[in-house]
């Protein structure tokens, strides 16, 4: 088995962006399941941490990205980056995970539109 460590970053990443956007979309998920109450706008407890896990995104997704999209000639050969059609999968999942991260990341901004 060919072990190549360039999944890791973007699990990371998407756990982080997870965790960037609990404090706008865990409120709008307990909406849209039926619960309501006054009590749902006080859900603010990972809003401090935010940043932490917005920068944590980026350092993720940004180690992900390069380990992806590094040339091929500085891939062992034989290795999972070396091949084409692996590296082409790869690169496709990190965009999709990245656009699921910012938009994770950036509801804050733009979930009170839809409210």
């Amino acid at each position: 088995m060919i072990n190549d460590d360039s999944k890791m970053p973007m699990v990371g990443g998407i756990i982080a962006a997870i965790g960037a956007g609990i404090c706008c979309v865990g409120p709008l998920v307990l909406l849209l399941l039926g619960i309501s109450g006054s009590w749902i706008s006080s859900l603010t407890a990972f809003e401090p941490y935010r940043p932490v896990f917005v920068v944590t995104v980026m350092l993720f997704l940004g180690y992900a990205g390069y380990k992806i999209h590094r040339p091929i000639e500085k891939c062992q050969p034989g290795s999972v980056c070396a091949i084409p059609q692996t590296r082409r999968r790869r690169q496709i999942a990190f965009w999709i995970t990245s656009l699921i991260a910012l938009v994770l990341v950036t509801s804050n901004y733009w979930l009170v539109w839809l409210i």
